[in-house]
């Protein structure tokens, strides 16, 4: 299978569906084929440009590329943390005191969910309701 070929199958449907309806609609305003397409396939896909774009495109023929972004990476973090908890070098009550570190850095950092409690539920007065009292 040549490059291009096996480039057209590697697009995600979304892709595909994106790269199709653009060359579609180019077709369908009178844009020129990049392929070469007999009078009598023509009429078998009944002129569609949708068809059309999509036998292009499985041909190979379409110069497209596609930029897929990759996540940052931010693990670079978790590894110090690892590399100080797994030293082996480490008496275990040194280890539960920088996880207890760790711990408590992370809670200052960030917000911990609690679980709602009855109290937590009270409704408070709205409206009309609070104004009568």
């Amino acid at each position: 299978m040549s490059t291009t070929k096996q480039q057209a199958l590697d697009f995600t449907k979304y892709e595909r569906a994106r790269i199709v309806g653009a060359r579609g609609l180019q077709l369908a305003m009178d844009a020129p084929l990049l392929i070469d397409v007999t009078q009598e396939e023509l009429e078998r896909v009944n002129f569609d440009s949708l068809k059309l774009a999509e036998m292009e495109l499985d041909s190979g023929v379409l110069p497209i590329s596609v930029k897929r972004p990759m996540p940052k990476k931010r693990d670079a973090e978790l590894k110090k943390v690892l590399a100080e908890v797994e030293r082996r070098d480490v008496s275990d009550e040194e280890k539960e005191k920088i996880e207890k570190d760790t711990e408590k850095e992370i809670a200052t950092e960030g917000e911990i969910m609690e679980l709602a409690t009855p109290e937590d539920e009270v409704e408070e007065p709205t409206g009309a309701e609070g104004a009568e009292e």
